[in-house]
């Protein structure tokens, strides 16, 4: 495949799932130079980006994902979990043309990476795991971080599309490392978020002025995005996605996994993961992580 970067010829672009974190990087995507072809399991979903974004760049809804493989050269994909993932590759690679590159930003195990390149190789195809973080919001102003694991060359080759959504693109190793990373930041997200649930809770007991009370947090060594992101909307018991806590869940999951190969015990994890398991039969899976808030105030048994 030539360099994106030294090279006029257009080519198209695909992008697969088009949840609460894609639809906004398809947006971004439709400001590069190259013609875009979406793909959504859920058709209405798709029928509502190409309604919105119709005026903004050269736009298609694809009908079918190999019609998707054969017309795109670089393809990008973001779904829930692994086997999804697996599903999507599975109808991609009977109609994919060699030299294609398909980027995942997807939260998946290491060894999902890993299998996924080896079927991607078998039929001259590149692969790259690049999964992101920001949340929702750093999805929608384009300004996610991206941990991206695989060829060096092939990742200079989509960093020009990388740059449309993302602040930093970070190469980590070979591919599987994205997603290693990945596992890491949510370790780290998963602790932060427990500090910072069970110290709200802790300072609406003793009833201290809340908008104080984050202001002079945020402004010291206890300072952190989650809380200066979350901090007043877990205060007005408001709880709209940014990240869904089931999915946490099921990256601590992954996390747990890794954990029991490399023979470590990770009691944060283990706590958080039975936190929002609990959480998810009270029924609010579907709710912002911060909803742990809930078990620190004692409001789920």
């Amino acid at each position: 495949m030539k360099s994106m970067q030294n090279t006029a010829e257009k080519f198209t672009v695909g992008f697969i799932g088009l949840g609460a974190m894609g639809y906004p990087i398809a947006g971004h995507l439709l400001h590069s130079d190259s013609p875009i072809q979406v793909w959504n399991r859920t058709s209405a979903v798709s029928a509502r980006f190409q309604a919105e974004y119709a005026n903004q760049g050269e736009l298609q809804v694809a009908s079918a994902l190999p019609e998707l493989a054969t017309a795109c050269r670089v393809i990008f994909t973001c779904v829930s979990a692994d086997q999804d993932l697996f599903n999507i590759i599975d109808q991609l690679l009977p109609a994919l043309v060699a030299g294609t590159v398909i980027c995942d930003h997807s939260t998946t195990a290491p060894d999902t990476a890993r299998q996924i390149n080896k079927s991607l190789q078998a039929v001259q195809c590149h692969f790259v795991d690049a999964p992101v973080s920001g949340g929702v919001e750093g999805a929608r102003r384009g300004t996610l971080v991206t941990m991206v694991g695989g060829e060096k060359a092939i990742i200079e080759q989509i960093s020009p599309l990388l740059t449309c959504y993302t602040s930093k693109i970070a190469r980590m190793g070979p591919v599987s490392t994205g997603q290693a990373t990945k596992a890491v930041n949510q370790v780290m997200v998963a602790g932060i978020a427990e500090a910072v649930t069970e110290a709200l809770a802790l300072a609406e007991k003793m009833e201290l002025p809340a908008g104080q009370l984050l202001e002079v947090l945020g402004g010291g060594a206890a300072g952190n995005w989650f809380m200066a992101h979350r901090g007043k909307t877990m205060l007005a018991d408001e709880f709209e996605v940014g990240f869904k806590l089931s999915l946490l869940h099921k990256d601590l999951g992954i996390c747990e996994e890794l954990a029991r190969n490399l023979d470590l015990d990770l009691h944060l994890v283990r706590q958080a993961r039975e936190d929002y398991r609990r959480l998810m039969e009270a029924g609010e899976g579907d709710s912002d992580i911060s909803a742990l808030i809930h078990i620190k105030q004692g409001k789920i048994d």
